[in-house]
């Protein structure tokens, strides 16, 4: 299989990268010239364009900001659609809105193209050491097909159901993440306040029941959410915006998870 990668910010040059080393022929296009720099050393060509990258791809994966900039870089004048062949496949790694990887797997259909929705969790570092996250989103034999491929920088590699499954995870995997911000945040501040030290009660739940990856975040920034708000506040109310779109138009009950991650974003100054 030859793969073609676009996106090569933090997270995605990381998973490029172990494609290329795996030994997989990877085509790379980057916006940014600067962003071909690392793969300099790397047996890794360049297209000129996304057409040129999805003509020499059965496999491109995307990993890039927004929903506009992944309609962009597949169905723009010159984008991945313009040049793949029929019986290729597109994976979208962007977080964005199920319906866009609907809506781009209708298109690509006509052209004979399949696409999956792939979202990643871990950042960096976790690519890096191969250890991602990837929730995914397509047919069984889609699955199949992109699944050695995503070993290469993931594990473990799930597949969720039909296309759209793997952003609805990811949205609810940020949704719980987002509201036990607040909780954490709130405990660690209510124990302040009863006399307890902030750093020695987190330190102390870390190794308890109540742990959460949440508490981590918290504790490692100083005990606020003010440096996560700064890094992550506008990506969390996106994501709790969409997963709150969806259940409305779903008619879905929410319950307390919902009302915890608006009060994370209150606290952050981002309410959605």
């Amino acid at each position: 299989m030859h793969v073609g990668f676009i996106g090569l910010g933090s997270q995605g040059a990381p998973m490029a990268r172990r494609i290329v080393h795996s030994g997989y022929e990877t085509t790379l296009w980057a916006r940014r010239p600067e962003a071909r720099v690392p793969f300099a050393d790397t047996a890794a060509k360049f297209a000129e364009s996304a057409a040129e990258l999805g003509a020499a791809s059965d496999l491109v994966c995307i990993c890039v900001g927004s929903d506009a900039d992944v309609l962009d870089v597949v169905t723009g004048e010159d984008g991945v659609l313009a040049g793949m062949k029929p019986g290729g496949i597109i994976a979208v790694h962007s977080t964005v809105h199920p319906d866009t990887c609907r809506e781009l797997g209708e298109v690509a259909a006509t052209r004979g193209i399949s696409v999956v929705d792939a979202p990643v969790s871990g950042g960096g570092i976790a690519a890096t050491e191969g250890r991602l996250l990837v929730m995914v989103g397509g047919s069984d034999e889609d699955f199949g097909r992109v699944r050695p491929v995503f070993s290469m920088y993931a594990n473990p590699v799930v597949h969720l159901g039909p296309l759209g499954s793997g952003q609805i995870t990811k949205l609810l995997n940020n949704l719980l993440f987002t509201a036990n911000l607040a909780t954490a945040a709130n405990t660690l501040a209510l124990g302040q306040s009863l006399g307890v030290d902030p750093n020695r009660l987190g330190d102390v739940i870390s190794h308890g029941t109540a742990n959460s990856f949440a508490l981590s975040r918290i504790v490692s920034a100083g005990g606020t959410l003010e440096r996560i708000a700064q890094h992550a506040g506008t990506l969390l109310q996106k994501d709790v915006g969409l997963i709150a779109d969806l259940a409305t138009t779903a008619q879905a009950p929410t319950g307390v998870v919902l009302t915890a991650a608006d009060a994370t974003l209150e606290l952050m100054d981002h309410r959605r």
